[in-house]
């Protein structure tokens, strides 16, 4: 809250800024931008739930300027100087804000996106495997626990994320997913289907040379040769 206020009080002294919204956390974020369409956003990178680089992953194409606001250690900041991404050190400084902002005016925004795009894949890189799923609705936002996944299905570019209850849709492919569920808990049974093995109940033949998975929740889902020895390795 207050490093927004300062914030605010800053830019309200700049020429041709108008301050279309705040928000509070990732969620309004994500909802605001869609909403607001604005060219610049600043943007914490520590927030609950969903911090920025969650927002930024959710806004995918729709993401404008970024100026990101930290307060990380050293460390960290060298990923957005290699990156060549701007970003301001709470508490924000009246010359530092000034010098980001005009560095966005003069229309380097192309110029760093792909950097900003490898800038929020070294950070899921980082946090693998996956905890949980992002899955963006128009405004609307899910988080999807990876344990609350019973299996997941591939249908052309996008995947459905079937929990016991319902099921999600998210643009994303099957491989990109192996690379980054749990191998512990995740096994690909299927070109089409990843299984959590924990939903697991029974392997029954289906053919001379085919077989099925049964889970918990009564579906019953059909196994290759090679997801069965996937299958046997894992359990």
């Amino acid at each position: 809250m207050l490093a927004r206020e300062s914030l605010r009080t800053i830019l309200t002294t700049m020429d041709n800024i108008e301050i279309a919204g705040e928000c509070e956390n990732g969620f309004e974020a994500v909802k605001s931008v869609q909403e607001l369409s604005p060219d610049l956003v600043f943007l914490d990178i520590q927030m609950p739930k969903l911090d920025g680089f969650d927002v930024l992953e959710l806004l995918g194409d729709e993401t404008p300027a970024i100026i990101f606001v930290t307060a990380f250690d050293e460390y960290a900041l060298k990923a957005f100087e290699a990156q060549a991404i701007d970003y301001l050190l709470k508490p924000v400084k009246p010359e530092r804000l000034i010098k980001a902002v005009d560095r966005v005016r003069r229309g380097l925004k192309e110029e760093v996106k792909g950097e900003m795009d490898r800038l929020v894949l070294d950070h899921k890189e980082q946090n693998l495997p996956l905890s949980r799923i992002l899955i963006r609705d128009g405004a609307n936002v899910s988080i999807i626990r990876t344990n609350d996944i019973v299996y997941i299905e591939a249908c052309d570019d996008y995947v459905k994320f079937h929990t016991e209850d319902k099921y999600y849709m998210k643009s994303e492919r099957m491989g990109n997913l192996e690379k980054r569920l749990d191998p512990r808990t995740f096994c690909r049974i299927h070109r089409s289907f990843f299984i959590n093995i924990n939903y697991l109940t029974k392997i029954e033949p289906y053919s001379k040379e085919s077989r099925i998975a049964k889970l918990r929740n009564g579906k019953t889902l059909p196994v290759s040769r090679k997801g069965y020895s996937r299958l046997m390795e894992l359990l």
